[in-house]
């Protein structure tokens, strides 16, 4: 067996995200505070009270995210499972490359809090509310969608933003250019063509000010190398110096975030098994469309973490 780390990204938060977790488990209720207390506030009760607007905003809801994933981590530690020595690899999508850098040591949690913090205002402040957008595709390749990418090009930015595999792609650009190549998407086969309900248009060129942004937020840093391989969104390849780390995060900002082929990565380099480790299983549910001969399996509760700790002791 060899077991590959996941993390999710945004869209998988929920109110009450890790209160079970906290409750059970005084290490992860270290985690929160730790992260509280990074940031400055109690994003913990938003968290676990909400209101669901105030944890969605992108700033809340990025260092939101690693604080679960990273409550699994410790967890999992104490009870004997040390994701850096028993996972051959860890990834994250989106946001969720900075929880794996976190789980890998790379970055103090504390850090890494801070830097989705910065992260999140700097990718919400980039282009202005209304202006910009992203799209699902559904049913067409990624060939095709680049197509309508470049055919609405000329209304303004228009990129895929997440190939995230089954079939299901995101743009991310200008309004204008979104909403016309989701409109050819549909003229052209795909089963669906849907624009998101998400505040920026993410992974995209128009957010290039945020990229900058992250450019002198990492700088600011230490970076270290990680103690298991991280498979870099852009690259879908291992990451491991310094120097590349923060490279692949700053181009992360405006590049793709490259699911579909980092699953296939893992599965051509001897991953059997991939545990998505935090809140929700969008990354279990779009790997097992992607390839079933990798066994994917999501820990997000005190249950899950028993079972997995049980058949992996």
């Amino acid at each position: 067996m060899s077991i590959a780390f996941t993390f999710p990204g945004q869209g998988s938060q929920a109110v009450g995200m890790g209160k079970d977790l906290a409750d059970a488990f005084p290490e992860a209720r270290a985690v929160f505070e730790e992260v509280d207390a990074a940031l400055g506030e109690n994003l913990c009760k938003t968290m676990w009270d909400g209101p669901e607007d105030q944890l969605t905003l992108t700033a809340n809801a990025q260092p939101a995210l690693m604080a679960v994933s990273m409550a699994v981590v410790r967890v999992l530690e104490t009870h004997g499972f040390k994701v850096w020595e028993k996972a051959a690899y860890v990834a994250g999508h989106s946001l969720g490359e900075y929880s794996a850098h976190a789980a890998a040591g790379t970055f103090t949690l504390a850090d890494t809090a801070r830097l989705l913090r910065v992260r999140g205002n700097a990718m919400q402040a980039a282009v202005p509310v209304g202006k910009g957008a992203m799209a699902a595709i559904i049913g067409l390749d990624r060939d095709g969608v680049q197509a309508l990418c470049e055919a609405a090009s000329e209304k303004g930015a228009c990129q895929i933003a997440n190939d995230n595999g089954g079939g299901q792609i995101v743009i991310s650009g200008a309004r204008d250019a979104v909403e016309h190549a989701a409109g050819n998407a549909r003229e052209n086969g795909a089963k669906l063509a849907k624009l998101l309900p998400v505040s920026a248009p993410f992974h995209s060129a128009l957010m290039a000010p945020a990229a900058d942004a992250m450019a002198e937020a990492l700088s600011s840093v230490r970076v270290s190398r990680p103690m298991v391989p991280v498979i870099a969104n852009v690259h879908v390849a291992p990451v491991t110096e310094p120097d590349a780390i923060v490279e692949s995060l700053v181009a992360q900002v405006t590049g793709q975030v490259r699911w579909r082929e980092t699953v296939e990565w893992f599965a051509a380099n001897g991953v059997t098994d991939l545990v998505e480790a935090g809140t929700g299983k969008v990354l279990t549910g779009l790997a097992r469309r992607i390839d079933r001969s990798v066994n994917a399996v999501a820990i997000s509760t005190p249950a899950d973490i028993e079972a997995f700790v049980d058949q992996n002791a």
